[in-house]
């Protein structure tokens, strides 16, 4: 056969959208979905052309600032399945995802869609976990990973429940109950309890609405639950002050900053004024503990918002990350979990502000 895999044209949405409908009778993707997939960064959709009809195609969409790719939709019309059409799909788009500096590739797929499954495990990509009532017809998925460029280790991780948080200021809370979960399933995560840690360890003020939370107040939270706690924090002065403009609101910052370094004296939490580095995150990893990292945005969305993360796992080249705010429209519950940050990328991510800061807040069993 002479077919051709090529990236889709804006010329192609008709046919793209009629071939959808004959491969799905849910989880469409719309006409407007296609149109904007065709233009929109961080994607590869490629379509497989013979005689000008496009028998298939694959999307296949790029976590930004990570080095994770997710084969968001893959379809072939049902006339041509089993000429290996899927699989030059499904080839070319590994190898699109490589180029755009990917490492990982994830996919998930249909409990009951046996040929779909044996495809992919034909491929290489390994079954890492279930996700219930993922389609619209409430069916089962499996989610396979690929690790499209090989390296020397393995993926060492922490069984750390993802949680998705509430509202839109409290990602610290949520990390934060995700790594107490993961350290003592005896402690149940609820959102009056996010909500609670929120008032624990809030600022009170940034640069607009809400305040976010700080290294010091989460891990006095922490420690009031029994978990033994440290804070890695590279500067001495008070935090998040200069996105704060007005005076006043800067002094209930700095009143609030200094009540919080006091408390944890008081309470005997370690505080080093110093940057923490990858190998000593790993380090408290691989010794039982479980860091909580603040991270900036931009990499992700060009927001430059402060924003905490949970570390889930590292290898020889990336660590990786639970993100409890999945961008709305961009991203699903499932991108957002063992997100692989490059290591030669965590250092810049990591450092929020023009002051450079860089914190984390590493909790220990209790």
């Amino acid at each position: 056969m002479n077919i051709l895999i090529r990236p889709a044209l804006l010329t192609d949405l008709d046919q793209l959208v009629a071939l959808e409908k004959t491969c799905f009778d849910s989880d469409q993707l719309s006409r407007r979905s296609f149109k904007h997939w065709i233009s929109a960064e961080h994607r590869a959709l490629l379509v497989a052309e013979q005689l000008n009809v496009i028998s298939g195609y694959v999307l296949i969409i790029y976590h930004p600032g990570t080095r994770l790719a997710r084969i968001y939709s893959l379809a072939v019309a049902s006339e041509q399945r089993g000429t290996g059409i899927a699989k030059l799909l499904m080839s070319a788009g590994e190898q699109a995802a490589t180029d755009a500096g990917r490492l990982y590739l994830r996919l998930e797929v249909s409990v009951d869609n046996t040929p779909a499954i044996k495809l992919y495990e034909t491929l290489g990509y390994k079954k890492f976990g279930l996700y219930r009532d993922y389609y619209e017809d409430h069916k089962d998925a499996l989610r396979y990973q690929k690790r499209i460029r090989r390296y020397r280790d393995t993926l060492q991780h922490r069984s750390v429940h993802w949680l998705r948080q509430t509202t839109p200021f409290t990602c610290g809370p949520a990390s934060l109950m995700m790594a107490m979960h993961g350290l003592n399933r005896d402690y149940h995560p609820s959102q009056e309890e996010e909500i609670n840690l929120w008032r624990e360890a809030t600022t009170i003020f940034m640069t607009s609405g809400h305040g976010g939370c700080h290294p010091i107040g989460l891990a006095l939270a922490a420690k009031r639950r029994q978990f033994t706690v440290e804070v890695w924090v590279n500067q001495t002065g008070t935090l998040f002050i200069d996105g704060v403009r007005n005076e006043e609101k800067k002094q209930v910052v700095e009143l609030v900053d200094n009540c919080f370094k006091r408390e944890a004296e008081e309470q005997g939490i370690k505080i080093h004024y110093a940057n923490i580095s990858q190998n000593e995150l790993i380090s408290a990893f691989k010794s039982g503990a479980i860091p909580l990292i603040l991270i900036s945005t931009f990499q992700m969305d060009r927001k430059k918002a402060p924003h905490w993360v949970v570390m889930s796992g590292f290898d020889d080249d990336c660590l990786y990350m639970h993100d409890p705010d999945p961008e709305e429209g961009r991203q699903s519950e499932i991108d957002c979990q063992f997100i692989p940050i490059a290591c030669e990328d965590f250092d810049r991510m990591s450092s929020f502000g023009k002051n450079r800061l860089r914190t984390a807040v590493i909790v220990w069993p209790r």
